[in-house]
């Protein structure tokens, strides 16, 4: 008798943890409106739990694809993505997003979220620089299909700062080869500074280490040059008057000399069109 009531007893407890497990079960997503499962998402979000609150905006999209709320979620989604850090996916869900609803007045801010995330992955400058050029070409299209946005006038400012940055490269690689001797392949480096960002904040620098690197070679003229082209543009520049000073202390000045590269660049200046 007293095994009997004992697994009787076994039974029912089995069977009452069975009964509460099943109360406790979630129902699938699938019995859930889309409102209710867009507002799942929403409520993740603004707890911080980004990469949950992202999921549940794709399964608006994929439960209800036909939707206004499906469409509200796969822009919500790259959002979403994007606040987690996961790139690549909120690149794929904003270019989604514009594929589906290219006149949709969101379409500006899909675009925008498609150039950040490529632009929020621009590391420190000895890295390699392939993302930051997919940065520009994306921050580009926001700029040219959206120019009266909010988000074109943002992508503007990240546009020059991520141009800034391959400028920033550029002059790495070259301080690297001018600290070694290696002064032509220096002077490549700081040329493409001068005549590709030559609006960057690098190009007075860029200049002075053409003197230096160029008086290190004895090659006076396009030295002196570089440090004239220096002066009639960042006259005020310490860099200026560091390239000075190695001029004067070899008995040279800042002047155009010669017909070299500097020297077409230096025209152009003179003629306002370099800047």
């Amino acid at each position: 008798m007293a095994t009997g009531l004992r697994l009787a007893a076994t039974a029912g407890l089995l069977a009452l943890l069975a009964a509460c497990g099943a109360a406790n079960r979630e129902p699938p997503l699938e019995s859930f409106s889309a409102e209710q499962i867009y507002q799942r998402a929403e409520l993740r979000l603004e707890r911080g739990d980004a990469e949950d609150a992202a999921e549940y905006f794709a399964e608006v999209e994929r439960l209800y694809p036909y939707s206004e709320w499906a469409k509200r979620g796969l822009i919500m989604s790259a959002f979403a993505w994007h606040q987690a850090r996961e790139y690549e996916q909120s690149r794929a869900a904003a270019q989604r997003y514009i594929d589906f609803y290219p006149a949709d007045e969101d379409a500006a801010y899909a675009q925008y979220l498609l150039a950040l995330s490529y632009y929020d992955q621009v590391d420190k400058v000895g890295r390699d620089q392939g993302i930051t050029y997919q940065a520009l070409q994306a921050l580009r299209t926001v700029i040219e299909r959206y120019p009266d946005t909010e988000f074109a006038r943002s992508a503007m400012l990240k546009f020059d700062l991520a141009f800034d940055h391959l400028a920033a490269k550029e002059m790495e690689i070259g301080r690297y080869y001018l600290k070694r001797a290696h002064y032509p392949a220096a002077i490549n480096r700081f040329r493409v500074v001068v005549e590709d960002f030559q609006t960057t904040t690098h190009t007075p620098e860029a200049l002075h280490r053409l003197v230096e690197s160029y008086l290190s070679l004895g090659l006076e003229n396009e030295a002196q040059t570089a440090a004239a082209i220096l002066g009639h543009n960042f006259r005020s520049s310490p860099f200026y008057e560091d390239s000075f000073a190695l001029l004067t202390g070899r008995g040279l000045k800042p002047e155009a000399r010669g017909d070299g590269w500097l020297a077409s660049v230096y025209r152009r200046t003179i003629r306002g069109e370099w800047l």
